[in-house]
Order: structure tokens, then sequence, then C-alpha cells
């Protein structure tokens, strides 16, 4: 059921028109939150665009990350692909929503992944 909510919402998105659309700008990285749901350690990770970070047992790659330019602290939304060492078909491949982590997550037994925020510039969020 997820996953049909995330389908439905990028259908919903791509088909608005490009006026609607709220101006966004694009940050060089994105802070990224890690719950190894076993051990219960909590890791928060900087990850620059077009990088990766291996968390425990899955391989996370950031393509991009976005933010509303009039509220640069606000609704994030990030686009990675996480797979794991073991398999060759990715776990999660499209965009996360920081304020909607449950819209668009992971569904891995042993880890939760989510977007907190963009790493933008202190100027803009002045």
């Amino acid at each position: 059921m997820t996953r049909l909510a995330v389908v439905l919402f990028a259908t919903l998105i791509s088909a608005l028109p490009a006026k609607s659309e709220i101006a966004t700008a694009q940050a060089d990285g994105a802070v990224l939150r890690a719950l190894d749901k076993v051990s219960g350690t909590i890791t928060d990770q900087t990850l620059l665009q077009d990088t990766t970070m291996q968390v425990g047992t899955l391989v996370i790659t950031l393509s991009e990350c976005r933010y509303p330019i009039d509220n640069p602290a606000g609704d994030a939304f990030a686009r990675i692909i996480i797979r794991s060492n073991k398999q060759v078909l990715p776990l999660f491949k499209g965009w996360m929503i920081a304020s909607s982590s449950a819209l668009s997550s992971l569904d891995h037994g042993r880890y939760d992944v989510w977007v907190l925020r963009c790493t933008i510039p202190e100027a803009e969020t002045e």
C-alpha cells in the first residue's frame, strides 16, 4: 500500500501544470537519518549530491535534494536510491519527502531511513 501511495503521489505531482508548482532550489546535499531497529542506533549523516554512504548493509545514494525557495528550512524532498549490499535491485528508488516520511519510505525489516532537510547556505535561511 505504501508503494501505491508513492506512485499515486508521483502521478499527481507530474500532472500539475508548471505554473502551479512551488518554486524550488536545488541544494548541494541532504541530511539523512537512519535507524537500526535492532540495536536502536540512530545516525544522522550529511550526504552530498551524487555521493554514496553505507549504513549497515544499506548503500544509500543521493541524486538530488530540493527545497522551497520561499521557505528554505521547510519541506525538503530528496531523490535517493537505497540498495542492500546483498541484492542487485534497489530496495527504494525515488523521492523522499521530509515532512511526509511515511508517504515515501523505505520498507525494510531492520532499517528506517528518512530525509531531515537539505543542506543549504546559511544566508538563505535567515
